[in-house]
């Protein structure tokens, strides 16, 4: 009993620090903002910032549409009793997720261009 109340006592003790540090962390400085602008955050142009609200539906209707897939192909995959079968799901599945891992990663590296060139001095974003 005693090593449950010092367990108890101790949990409470993080449960608050690790609050406090929470509630300290929501205070927005210039940095944050700063990301925010740079596309580091959800604002500006980082995430759907620049998107229009059909564009942004498209985007997940389109993610939707992709997890569908993969959850479909893990309920095939689990459903399989055949083992070579089984096998050409799961590359399916992984043929799936590398194409949309390529995607993003392509999808990166234009944002990080361009970013890099509105940096660039005498752009126009400098102006």
């Amino acid at each position: 009993m005693k090593h449950l109340n010092q367990l108890t006592i101790a949990f409470s003790l993080l449960l608050s620090f690790s609050m406090a540090g929470f509630a300290g962390e929501s205070t927005s400085s210039p940095e944050s903002k700063g990301m925010n602008r740079m596309g580091g955050g959800m604002g500006g142009m980082g995430g759907m910032g620049g998107m229009t609200e059909e564009q942004k539906e498209q985007h997940m209707r389109a993610m939707q549409e992709h997890m569908l897939r993969i959850h479909d192909l893990s309920n095939q995959i689990l459903a399989e009793k055949d083992p070579a079968k089984k096998e050409e799901l799961k590359k399916q599945q992984l043929d799936l997720l590398k194409a949309h891992h390529s995607q993003k990663m392509e999808h990166r590296q234009q944002g990080k261009k361009e970013r890099q060139k509105m940096m660039q001095p005498g752009s126009k974003s400098d102006q």
